[in-house]
């Protein structure tokens, strides 16, 4: 099994693990209400704004505010395909180093990072959450003009953005940043596919709610795979994931 997929196996597994999955449902909870306080916003919004009616024959009055509101309702879906991708960014910074840290100490106890600080993890996750919400935004413009091949545009983008962010936060709990940016450039395609493979995961309802902490266990694990067969990780002997 290559390492991309090996590692999102490993990642998958973890989060059964009690201690991970608590953060799991930690992320669940703050993913629904985020979007339960969007889509609230969104209603509230064009009922203040878009007061009013129109009277129809044989119809009777419609109301502007209240028809648009419940209609919005129906981007609840479209919503959550686009912005999934930036709320995942997003928890990553909250969650990854915790994840990463259980991760390390089930699977690799002699090869553990050291804690990067809050200040670092939440600065990389704006700056993330702030490319992946342009990538969306241009794939959401792009789709007319490319037709059937805007999703192509929007998981090879998204695979790139998710694989360079997730990587570099595993890798930087190992490596100096120089070093950690050398090794994700080296490695590029696997990097790329993991990154795509969770973009995907991402537009799959019920199941994306729970991809961030998925990506932030299976980049962890693909950090130790290509660390343990390049040896740029010489600190750390080579060891393979415990069961």
């Amino acid at each position: 099994m290559s390492a991309p997929f090996r590692a999102l196996a490993l990642g998958w597994g973890d989060l059964l693990r009690p201690r991970i999955f608590k953060l799991a449902l930690a992320g669940i909870a703050l993913t629904i209400l985020l979007f339960v306080a969007l889509q609230a916003g969104m209603f509230w919004l064009i009922r203040t704004f878009l007061p009013g009616g129109v009277s129809l024959p044989w119809i009777g009055t419609i109301d502007f505010g209240d028809t648009l509101s419940w209609g919005s309702l129906a981007l609840f879906p479209l919503m959550g395909f686009f912005l999934m991708a930036p709320v995942a960014a997003g928890f990553a910074g909250l969650f990854a180093e915790n994840v990463a840290e259980a991760v390390e100490e089930i699977h690799y106890p002699t090869r553990r990072g050291r804690s990067l600080s809050i200040m670092d993890g939440l600065g990389e996750s704006v700056a993330l959450m702030a490319a992946v919400i342009l990538v969306a935004v241009l794939s959401l413009v792009m789709t007319p003009l490319l037709g059937p091949l805007a999703p192509v545009l929007f998981y090879v983008a998204n695979g790139w953005l998710l694989g360079r962010e997730f990587f570099q936060m595993a890798a930087r709990r190992h490596l100096s940043k120089e070093a950690a940016t050398a090794m994700r450039q080296t490695n590029r395609g696997q990097i790329i596919l993991s990154g795509i493979l969770v973009a995907i995961a991402l537009t799959i309802p019920v199941l994306n709610i729970g991809v961030p902490l998925l990506a932030a266990a299976a980049f962890t694990h693909l950090f130790h795979l290509i660390s343990a067969r390049s040896g740029r990780n010489s600190p750390h002997p080579p060891a393979s994931p415990s069961r």
